[in-house]
């Protein structure tokens, strides 16, 4: 599950902290709490990066990269 899941299943501030910590995002609780309510006040759009750990990280970079010229807003920087 994932916080768009996570969302449109009308999870609250609890569900969105639990789910940081699964992802071990490096955040203290009054950071998870204050995220947590950024996002239920701005749901954020689907994109391709992620915050993750690094090897997750670079794969999703990988993935930009990939769909750089594909997808207005990504664009290939040489």
């Amino acid at each position: 599950m994932g916080i768009k899941q996570i969302l449109e299943n009308d999870g609250n501030i609890d569900d969105l902290v639990a789910f940081m910590e699964d992802r071990r995002l490096p955040v203290d609780d009054i950071q998870a709490y204050k995220l947590a309510e950024e996002i239920l006040q701005n749901p954020p759009e689907i994109g391709y990066l992620t915050i993750s750990n690094a090897l997750q990280w670079r794969l999703q970079y990988r993935r930009v990269i990939e769909k750089a010229g594909e997808i207005d807003g990504i664009v290939r920087i040489r």
